[in-house]
């Protein structure tokens, strides 16, 4: 896919940073021992920084990691918060040079494949008694999602977006990532929060959904060829979401929450 872009990203800052208060609001406070260097906090995905800057006011002498992907994240992210520490660093790969008293990953391991592999190793880096704070899309099932599938399979585009939507798959249920986080962790809540985010139109749809979910569908196509099938998707949609009492649409969006604590 191409960059992402931080300024359609947050278009939706309040609707889109409200799930990473509610994973924070369950993380534990962390705290260094006497003398020794401050706890190292990371923000895994970071984004444009919304929620590196919660992490940052709520672990005030923490030192502060964000690391995405992205370049343009990265860039709005440190202009927003120039005291903190950014760096392009993939999910499934990246190293630390000590570890972390919390990684907090917050809409990014929807976009990271083998699950299996991936969190246990999370899990890994963490300092004894450190917390692996997880949210993550969980709505590829609905609507908006399947209309996306959907007009990718009619139209001219229909060869450029054959491998579109493998770019996420669906993730397993909750009791899958206990059985998988649990022999590992000291404790493991899992919850999930369905968020029904009051827009604009179905159009409003489609601009929040071009932020992320859609970036696969519609990066590989330019010009006229996009704008058809952001019309066609639009129709689509049209057909699921109904205008409310006070003229807006409802977009229903659930989010699957993990918090996982390292044994102390």
């Amino acid at each position: 896919m191409a960059d992402w872009n931080a300024r359609q990203y947050l278009k939706f800052e309040d609707a889109r940073t409200r799930p990473a208060r509610d994973l924070l609001a369950q993380v534990p406070d962390i705290a260094a021992p006497d003398g020794a260097a401050p706890p190292l906090v990371v923000d895994l995905g970071c984004g444009p920084g919304n929620s590196t800057e919660l992490l940052a006011a709520r672990f005030a002498g923490a030192e502060i990691l964000g690391l995405d992907t992205s370049p343009d994240m990265i860039a709005a992210a440190q202009a927003r918060l120039p005291g903190a520490r950014f760096a392009l660093a993939d999910a499934a790969t990246f190293t630390l040079d000590r570890p972390a008293a919390l990684i907090y990953a917050n809409a990014v391991l929807q976009w990271v494949p083998d699950h299996a592999t991936v969190l246990p190793r999370l899990l890994s880096l963490l300092a004894p008694g450190g917390a692996l704070a997880v949210q993550m899309p969980d709505n590829l099932d609905g609507p908006a999602h399947v209309a996306m599938r959907e007009t990718a399979l009619v139209g001219p585009w229909a060869d450029k977006l054959r491998h579109a939507a493998s770019a996420r798959t669906p993730l397993p249920a909750p009791d899958a990532y206990y059985d998988l986080l649990v022999p590992h962790a000291a404790h493991v809540d899992i919850w999930h929060t369905v968020y029904n985010h009051p827009l604009d139109g179905v159009g409003a749809i489609v601009d929040w959904m071009k932020g992320a979910g859609l970036r696969p569908f519609i990066d590989p196509l330019e010009g006229d060829e996009r704008a058809q099938f952001l019309e066609e998707y639009e129709a689509r949609l049209a057909a699921s979401y109904h205008r409310r009492a006070d003229g807006k649409v409802l977009l229903p969006f659930t989010r699957l929450f993990i918090v996982a604590l390292a044994r102390a």
